[in-house]
């Protein structure tokens, strides 16, 4: 179960919301309006808080129709487990048009991931691989 509060300074907040049953994503909903210019960032409130499983983390992840739509990317896009301040939504707008959030819009996606946390531990060498230290593009470039 997901646990979500509605910040009272947010009338317009709304639950996240899955639109189907097979949806890996709850639908995330602005609280305020505001436009987001061309090539510029914005913090859009949604005015929730959320208890996120201990075992997991909150993925903030872009509507694929924002994107291919408007050019709206997510960025800032994980929410701690033991996180339990309000959650926002950092939008890019990579189009060349100013675009309009309105309240009550789906501007996100928050997808649950189970995650393994592991202890850092300090040695002198690592192993080795084929790969070795080859970075971007290292492995074909198709």
């Amino acid at each position: 179960m997901l646990l979500v509060q509605l910040d009272k300074d947010f009338p317009e907040a709304q639950a996240p919301t899955r639109g189907s049953i097979g949806c890996a994503g709850y639908d995330l909903y602005a609280c305020v309006s505001l436009d987001v210019q061309p090539l510029q960032w914005a913090v859009v409130d949604i005015g929730i808080r959320v208890v996120i499983p201990e075992d997991c983390y909150g993925r903030i992840a872009p509507r694929s129709s924002l994107t291919i739509h408007h050019g709206i990317m997510i960025g800032a896009g994980v929410i701690d487990s033991d996180y339990r301040g309000l959650v926002k939504v950092v939008l890019f707008n990579a189009g060349q048009d100013v675009f309009r959030v309105e309240s009550g819009n789906r501007i996100a996606q928050m997808i649950l991931e189970q995650v393994k946390i592991l202890p850092v531990k300090v040695v002198e060498t690592i192993t080795t691989t084929t790969r070795g230290e080859g970075g971007f593009g290292s492995t074909g470039s198709r």
